[in-house]
Order: structure tokens, then C-alpha cells, then sequence
């Protein structure tokens, strides 16, 4: 998540907005909300050292920030950041937080609310909400804005004011990480309905989506998935979001939405893949499922992220046969687009010690345990033999 070339500023964000419906939180809107803010919260505590050196401050921004509160009274992500702002000092100093919407009756709630925080006056940086639509101008504008350190979270209700220029505009500068709600059931009915083209061309890219088109054709509703949430990922990869997570959230048999984490940087990528791995509805082997659709080598993004733990104890040694590496370096060279953690590296490596398929300096027996396991560190090299 750290770049070479720290931004200077903040610039001044015109409305933006879109439609959102705030009715009672469901276990789906709760898990997504402890996503988005143990990854911010997370984000912000790495990238705050270096932002404070380089203009001193970071930014939370929310373009479907929605009123702040659920019909039950629960408060929703905006008001949960901001209030964990106020009791941090290093975020009271540092933090600018920009909230959209594109209903005025939201934005003047959600105003009203932040006005009643207790401590919100501690805020050096007073939060901005505005109210307009998404669409060419906001694509334009970020595009040309170079932003601080950013963490944006984009939660459109279906697929309007969603597309990879929006997703690009704010993951493109230096600590700059995006979040983005796919609501994967609108979108396949979109993609074959031609009243939306644009919409979707918007989402897709023109070329993949067409492409995207033909592929789906005859497919059953698991492979239509699968086909489309592959596409899409590769889509953000084109436009430079280099690391590329989504999480499945399922109603029944069917998908209805996908949280799709993009970032530049490894750090990042390592950090939300933790949460996201703890926030699993079920694991196989000790590997999180990401409650991903169901997916076969046609489309490897998707397929990797579905395999359990044996198949990394197989994949390791064919991957690196006569090499010799760290134990991290191993991680961050064979974990991407898989959903394995750094535990279950560790934990692989560890049993390929054991039944001699690799050797490790300093060897199992000089190093410490931890809770009757031998530990494997960050360091120790390994030889794959």
C-alpha cells in the first residue's frame, strides 16, 4: 500500500452520489460493515507514519454513504469510522472523510447525525458530505484529482455510477485502496438486457463485455457466475488494481452480492485476505472458503481461489523445485489469486519439513514452539529439494 511518490493534498471533491435503500441490518450488511472497517482501521494505522511525513493526512470516502443509520437506529459505517476518528488521536488530526449520496433527504440525515457525535468537534478536518450523481463528471474528476491516502468505499444499489474508471480514479495514487459492492444479481440480468448497454460497457470495458456476452450464452446460472466475476477481476487488473479479492455473500443456492477488495500493493492485499479470511462462513482444511461460486480451470482467478490445503502441499514443491527461499518470500511469490493465508504456508511448510521434502535453515529442531507446534518464521529459509 506504500508508493514511491506520496500525494500533496486534498482537493476539493464536487457532489457526487448515488440511490441506496438503509432498512434493517442483516447478518449480510453486518459482515460487510466489519470488513470495510477492520481493513480501514488496519490501512490507516500502516500508511499514517508515512502520511504524516509527506502532508499529514489520510482520507475515508464513502460515495453511496447512505443517512448513517439503519431504521433500527444502528449506526452505519460512516458514523462507525467517524466515531472511531474521534477516539483516535493520531485520525483526529489526520483524517479527512468525504460522504455522497444522491438522495438529499440521506445526505441532510446523514448530516444531522454527524453533527450529534459526541467529540466530533475534536475532528481537525470537518467532515464533508455531499449530494449529486455519479456519472462522466465524477469518472472525470477523479481521474484528475491526485488524492492523499485514501481508503473508498463504493456501494452503488445496483449497477449505476459503478464503473472500472471510478474504480481506477481512486486507487490510482500513492496509499490509495478501493472497496466496491457488486450486486452480482442486477448485473446478470443486466448483461443481457440491451436497455443498460452502456451501463455494463461501463463495468466490463465495451470489448470484454461483449465478449463477456457470447461466453454466457446457454450457461448455467453457477458458470454464469463464475464467468462473470473472472471477467470482472481481470477487468480491474487490466485498468492496474493489481491485486484483486472479491468475497461472495450468498442468499439460498444463489449469489446476491460480491464485496470486491482492489490495491496496488501486496501489504494491502495480505491484510484484507486476513479479514475476509476470518469473516468465512465455512473453511476446508483450515483454508477459508471467501464463499466463492463454484469454478473450474477456464477460469483460473476464480478456480485458484477454491482449492484446499492439499493442494498446496502438492503445489508448493512442483512450484519451487530446487530453489531456495524465505519462508515470506515463498508467500508473497505463490499467494495471489489463492486463498491461502500466511498460516497455511507456514503450517504446509512445516509438514513438508517433517516428511523431508524440504529442508529448513535453522532446521525444526532449533527453533522454538509455540502451543507444541514448531514455529516457522518469516525468515527461515527454505530448500525445496
Amino acid at each position: 500500500m506504500l508508493g514511491a511518490n506520496p500525494p500533496e493534498a486534498v482537493q476539493g471533491m464536487t457532489p457526487l452520489a448515488g440511490a441506496k435503500f438503509f432498512d434493517e441490518r442483516s447478518d449480510q450488511s453486518e459482515t460487510k460493515a466489519r470488513i470495510i472497517q477492520k481493513y480501514f482501521y488496519a490501512w490507516a494505522n500502516v500508511i499514517i507514519p508515512s502520511a504524516r511525513l509527506h502532508g499529514g493526512k489520510i482520507a475515508y470516502i464513502d460515495l453511496y454513504a447512505g443517512p448513517g443509520r439503519y431504521k433500527d437506529g444502528a449506526a452505519s459505517t460512516p458514523l462507525l469510522v467517524l466515531e472511531h476518528a474521534i477516539e483516535d488521536k493520531n485520525m483526529c488530526d489526520m483524517l479527512v472523510t468525504i460522504f455522497n449520496d444522491a438522495d438529499g433527504n440521506h445526505t441532510a440525515t446523514l448530516q444531522g447525525e454527524i453533527d450529534a457525535l459526541p467529540g466530533i468537534e475534536k475532528l481537525k478536518y470537518k467532515p464533508t458530505v455531499n449530494c449529486g450523481e455519479i456519472g462522466a463528471d465524477a469518472e472525470k474528476e477523479l481521474s484528475e484529482t491526485r488524492l492523499v491516502p485514501s481508503f473508498t468505499f463504493v456501494d452503488p444499489f445496483g449497477y449505476k455510477g459503478l464503473s472500472l474508471k471510478i474504480v481506477n480514479g481512486v486507487i490510482k495514487d500513492w496509499g490509495c485502496d478501493c472497496v466496491f459492492f457488486f450486486n452480482y444479481g442486477r448485473i446478470n440480468a443486466g448483461l443481457s438486457n440491451d436497455l443498460v448497454k452502456k451501463h455494463m460497457d461501463a463495468l466490463f470495458g465495451v470489448e470484454r463485455a461483449d465478449d463477456l456476452r457470447k461466453k454466457i450464452e446457454g450457461k448455467s446460472p453457477d458458470e454464469r457466475e463464475t464467468l462473470i466475476l473472472e471477467e470482472l477481476s481481470q477487468a480491474i487488473k487490466g485498468m492496474g488494481g493489481k491485486f484483486v479479492l472479491p468475497f461472495r455473500f450468498k442468499r439460498g443456492a444463489r449469489t446476491s452480492h460480491s464485496l470486491i477488495f482492489v490495491s496496488k500493493h501486496f501489504k494491502g492485499y495480505e491484510i484484507m485476505k486476513g479479514i475476509m479470511a476470518g469473516e468465512s462462513s465455512t473453511d476446508d482444511q483450515g483454508v477459508a472458503s471467501f464463499t466463492y461460486s463454484p469454478a473450474d480451470a477456464s477460469t483460473p482467478l476464480l478456480f485458484s481461489l477454491l482449492q484446499p490445503f492439499d493442494k498446496l502441499l502438492a503445489d508448493l514443491p512442483k512450484v519451487f523445485a530446487g530453489e531456495t527461499l524465505t519462508m515470506r518470500q515463498i508467500y508473497e511469490d505463490h499467494s495471489v489469486d489463492t486463498p491461502y493465508t500466511d498460516k497455511n504456508y507456514k503450517e504446509a511448510l512445516r509438514q513438508l519439513e517433517a516428511s523431508g521434502v524440504i529442508t529448513a535453515d535453522p532446521p525444526a529442531a532449533q527453533r522454538p514452539k509455540r502451543a507444541g507446534s514448531v514455529t516457522f518464521a518469516d525468515r527461515v529459509k527454505v530448500t525445496f529439494n
